[in-house]
């Protein structure tokens, strides 16, 4: 069997795969092993998940019927980190063509611009075109996480604050590793995400820093908690246990508290008064002897003194 390609490169089936994917019943395994087929078999999930435009589930579920027909291995390639080298260096006119030809990329870049407030220059339209094409995220997600970095961004240092696009691209790949390639996962996400800014302004106030922003470090502190289910008032039983030790907050150690209870399955006061009172001390066995031996003398002498 022989597919005929635009670019005249040809992917040539043998009739026995093309038996096995008939018989694994999943037209989406097909599209999955041809795709796999005209990257020369070296994708990553991340930019896969982005050409079909599929949910990270749908990817999973192809992945699960191509494996069975035994056509693929397991092996799954990580998603590349923007500084490691493996993302390709975009020219300008690699730029210059996806805008002629996709409508939906010049669309992006006229957003970002308005978002960002800024024309973009030559290497920030090499960083959105390594978003779009070699990541794999839609235009969609694209636009709604660099709305969500300047909103971050303006909470935290006012109105005149915007991101740049390197700071977009690291949260980019961030999302990515969490397989946030379609609208509804990133929605999900950020409704999340939102939940647990709502509990660490707790954190703060119970804390004594009142209203204020916390920094990006402090910020990744509180969010752990926050992950971790802790209501605000075990937040303030663990600062107060860390003042009393160390005289001051110390995020560190307070850290290493909340982490402690964590791992018992300790998360409300309740919980952590039950589970974390220290326990009591057992009798060595030769303090238990003489115990038993003073009561029992005891005994005997109230005995003989109502005699």
């Amino acid at each position: 069997m022989r597919i005929h390609l635009s670019e005249e490169e040809n992917i040539v089936l043998s009739a026995a795969a093309v038996r096995r994917l008939i018989a694994s019943g999943s037209s989406d395994a097909a599209l999955l092993y041809l795709t796999l087929l005209l990257h020369h078999g070296s994708l990553s999930p991340e930019k896969l998940a982005g050409e079909l435009r599929w949910s990270e589930e749908r990817l999973r579920q192809a992945e699960s019927a191509l494996l069975a027909s035994g056509l693929v291995n397991s092996h799954r390639p990580a998603a590349a980190e923007p500084e490691g080298g493996e993302r390709p260096e975009y020219t300008r006119e690699d730029v210059g063509r996806q805008l002629e030809s996709d409508s939906r990329f010049a669309q992006l870049t006229g957003n970002m611009e308005q978002l960002l407030g800024k024309k973009l220059s030559t290497p920030d339209l090499h960083i959105l075109l390594g978003l779009y094409d070699y990541l794999g995220l839609p235009c969609d997600v694209i636009f709604l996480l660099a709305s969500h970095c300047t909103q971050r961004l303006r909470e935290r240092y006012g109105q005149g604050r915007r991101p740049t696009l390197r700071q977009i691209e690291q949260e980019g790949y961030a999302w990515a590793r969490m397989g946030l390639m379609d609208l509804d996962s990133a929605n999900r996400y950020l409704m999340k995400y939102a939940q647990r800014r709502t509990e660490t302004a707790r954190y703060m106030q119970v804390m004594g820093l009142g209203q204020r922003p916390p920094s990006p470090t402090e910020e990744e502190y509180l969010l752990r908690w926050a992950e971790m289910g802790f209501p605000a008032e075990s937040v303030e039983l663990a600062y107060d246990k860390t003042v009393l030790k160390c005289r001051e907050l110390r995020w560190g150690y307070m850290n290493k508290i909340l982490l402690s209870w964590h791992e018992k399955g300790l998360h409300t006061r309740e919980e952590i008064a039950a589970g974390d009172s220290p326990r009591p001390r057992k009798a060595p066995a030769e303090e238990r002897r003489r115990s038993g031996e003073n009561q029992e003398r005891m005994k005997k002498y109230l005995e003989e003194s109502r005699k």
